[in-house]
């Protein structure tokens, strides 16, 4: 991945990585995953980056979204 991604995000569950993904693009930033779990048994992360001018309103924005 390119220097200029940054991780914002990162669950177990990929239904939790949509939503967030579905929020940021609501707000108009872009994202990509990285799946870091195994493919049998499904331990491990998927990861959420956002690019680097992005990351302080993309974390805003998560962190308002789980307070709810």
């Amino acid at each position: 991945m390119e220097d200029n991604w940054t991780q914002v995000y990162s669950s177990s569950q990929q239904f939790q990585i949509e939503l967030i993904r579905g929020l940021l693009k609501e707000h108009e930033i872009e994202s990509v995953t990285m799946n870091k779990q195994d493919s049998f048994y499904h331990f491990g992360s998927v990861e959420l980056y956002v690019k680097v001018e992005d990351a302080f309103r993309a974390k805003q924005i998560i962190e308002k979204h789980q307070g709810e």
